[in-house]
C-alpha cells in the first residue's frame, strides 16, 4: 500500500512537472547561446544545466567564465545568486514527515527550483519526495537539453543571428524584474540602483580595474545589505505568508 501511494505521488509529480519542463527548455536555449559565447561545448553545457537549475545562476556561471574569472569568484557569485534556494529547501524540510530519512532531504534540496518549490508546497498535508522526485525528472532533463541544442544551434548558426536570439535572455530578466518592482518600491530602488552602480564602477577608479565577477559579488552583497538594513521585511508580514 505505502509503495503504491509512492507510485501515485511520483506520477503526479511527473505531470505536473511535465509543463514546467517545456517552459525550462526555451529558457534554457537562449542560455545555451551564452554558453556558447563562453567556450563550453553542448555537453558541458547540458552537464552545467544538470548541476545548476537556476537561469540567473547560469547567467552568471557562463559570463563569469566568460570574463575569465577566478574558480573562487564563479564559486562565490554562483552562491549567492542561488542563495534562495538554501531557505526554499529548509521551508520545504518543514513539509516532510519527521521519519523521512535524510537522503530524501538531500535529494530534493538538490532539485529545487522556483518552479518545483511552487508547485511542491502547495500540496496538502506531508509532502512526498517521490512526487518531487516526478517533477524533477520530467522538468530537469528538459532543461538540460535546452542548454545542449542552445550551445549546438549557436555554434551553427552566424554570429548576427545567434546576437539576436539572444535577446531572448535579457527580456526573460526584465519580464522578471518588472512585476516585483512595480509592487514594491524597494525592489524597484534596488533594481535602479544596480543599474547606475554597475555603470558607476566601469569608470570608479580602482573599482573598474576588478574583474566583472568581482563587481558582481560586491554590488550584490552591498545592494542587499542596504535594503535589509534600510527597508527590512516586518515580521507581521513574514507570518501573513506563512499562514495564507
Amino acid at each position: 500500500m505505502v509503495t503504491s501511494n509512492k507510485y501515485h505521488f511520483f506520477l503526479h509529480g511527473l505531470r505536473d512537472g511535465l509543463p514546467i519542463g517545456f517552459g525550462y527548455f526555451a529558457v534554457a536555449f537562449s542560455l545555451g547561446f551564452v554558453a556558447m559565447k563562453a567556450g563550453l561545448t553542448p555537453i558541458q553545457g547540458y552537464i552545467a544545466s544538470f548541476l545548476n537549475h537556476a537561469s540567473a545562476g547560469e547567467n552568471a556561471l557562463y559570463t563569469s567564465i566568460q570574463s575569465a574569472a577566478t574558480y573562487a569568484e564563479i564559486a562565490i557569485i554562483t552562491l549567492i545568486v542561488n542563495a534562495r534556494y538554501l531557505l526554499m529547501s529548509c521551508s520545504l524540510s518543514q513539509r516532510f514527515d519527521p521519519n523521512q530519512p535524510f537522503y530524501n532531504r538531500l535529494l530534493v534540496g538538490f532539485g529545487i527550483t522556483d518552479e518545483i518549490f511552487g508547485i511542491a508546497i502547495a500540496q496538502e498535508g506531508y509532502l512526498s519526495p517521490q512526487y518531487v522526485y516526478g517533477a524533477m525528472l520530467s522538468s530537469i532533463p528538459l532543461w538540460s537539453l535546452g542548454t545542449y541544442f542552445g550551445v549546438l544551434a549557436g555554434n551553427l548558426l552566424p554570429d548576427n543571428l545567434v546576437s539576436a536570439l539572444s535577446v531572448a535572455l535579457y527580456g526573460m530578466f526584465v519580464a522578471i524584474i518588472i512585476p516585483p518592482a512595480k509592487k514594491d518600491k524597494v525592489i524597484a530602488g534596488a533594481v535602479v540602483t544596480s543599474f547606475i552602480l554597475s555603470y558607476a564602477c566601469s569608470w570608479i577608479p580602482y573599482i573598474k580595474e576588478c574583474t566583472t565577477g568581482t563587481k558582481t559579488i560586491l554590488l550584490t552583497i552591498l545592494i542587499a545589505a542596504v535594503a535589509a538594513i534600510l527597508k527590512p521585511i516586518k515580521e507581521e508580514a513574514n507570518s501573513n505568508d506563512a499562514d495564507s
